[in-house]
């Protein structure tokens, strides 16, 4: 993935500083430890769900301070300060659907260590990247991108980086056209054809209409997306699938427990959203959809 040098930056849309200290690593083995794996590194979208806390008041965060991405106003800034790059990617994808959804609200990416307050209750580094609906805002520790390529096994780079947060604003998008609260007010439960996974494999969609457009803009801030970022963004979809994680962690396959996904499932419909470029093309809760 390149980025555009001469792009003007906005630090605004991405804070951080934010957490406290005791989320630590993720340890992999047996008995609890399992568990934790298992929940730790899907894509989730309230850590309430994990961890059955109590709702912080919306926005409330710990920690503080001028944000560290705060320098990050031009492209060039990627080169002496890689993690601009999360404000390149921010940027972008928020453009993207600031022109495809009407009454778009630019919401914010909130980077944090060990453990952050939210809307949603108290999250910790364990639940992974999340989207929460009650302060509509995208929580992130940079630290899961060592999880993504170290315990998972995915190639890593910009573009899975890029997926990463991509997916978690197909949350926003779905909080805003009301998916999110149909499937949420409906029906429960888990397994492959589960509202929950179709949520989740939409989100996923909606990540690849974004990398199809992501430099139809001569002023994105990303330039050039190429054949091997697209591999890396499918590698990284397919290492976070049900089944892989599964497999890796407690040694079989449980399809009746599945959140998100298979590995194929989930590479299919980033594939789907890249090829098509439409979000309309995303409908995974077509009776079909999953067949």
């Amino acid at each position: 993935m390149k980025f555009n040098d001469q792009a003007n930056l906005d630090p605004s849309q991405v804070g951080g500083g934010g957490g406290r200290g005791g989320g630590g690593k993720i340890a992999i083995g047996g008995g609890a430890g399992v568990v934790v794996l298992v929940l730790a590194l899907l894509f989730g979208i309230n850590p309430n769900d994990i961890l059955g806390s109590q709702p912080a008041e919306p926005g409330a965060t710990t920690g503080g301070g001028s944000s560290p991405f705060a320098q990050c106003t031009r492209g060039s800034d990627i080169n002496s300060n890689r993690d601009c790059r999360f404000v390149a990617y921010t940027n972008s994808i928020q453009e993207y659907w600031g022109g495809a959804v009407d009454n778009y609200q630019t919401i914010k990416v909130q980077t944090f260590t060990g453990s952050i307050n939210t809307a949603c209750g108290n999250a910790t580094s364990a639940v992974g990247p999340f989207y929460c609906p009650g302060d509509t805002q995208v929580y992130l520790d940079l630290g899961f991108f060592d999880q993504l390529t170290g315990d998972l096994g995915a190639q890593g780079g910009d573009a899975a980086e890029a997926y990463v947060l991509a997916h978690e604003f197909g949350h926003h998008i779905q909080n805003l056209t009301g998916t999110m609260q149909r499937v949420q007010g409906g029906s429960s439960g888990t397994g492959p054809k589960s509202p929950q996974v179709r949520l989740e494999l939409q989100a996923d969609c909606y990540a690849g209409v974004w990398f199809k457009h992501a430099t139809n803009d001569p002023n994105s801030p990303i330039s050039e997306v190429t054949t091997d970022d697209l591999n890396r963004a499918t590698d990284a979809a397919q290492a976070v699938g049900d089944d892989r994680i599964q497999q890796k962690s407690q040694g079989q396959v449980s399809p009746e427990t599945w959140t998100h996904g298979s590995s194929a499932m989930r590479q299919k419909w980033l594939q789907q959203g890249f090829t098509a470029g439409d979000p309309k093309t995303c409908d995974t809760f077509a009776a079909n959809a999953l067949n």
